[in-house]
């Protein structure tokens, strides 16, 4: 049977002094990253040179 996680089930303390880095920025790094930057994250995001994310 599949486990359950939610929110509290998290300590995001332990990443506070942290910073996140997301590697390619295509949809899934897209996602992560925003999703930890609004849950207060410090967040970088790792492209190949002349990524076509780079505007983002």
């Amino acid at each position: 049977m599949a486990q359950m996680y939610y929110d509290t089930d998290a300590n995001l303390d332990l990443l506070a002094d942290k910073t996140i880095a997301i590697i390619g920025y295509g949809s899934q790094g897209h996602a992560h990253a925003l999703n930890l930057k609004e849950s207060g994250m410090n967040v970088i995001v790792g492209l190949y040179p002349g990524s076509k994310s780079k505007a983002k």
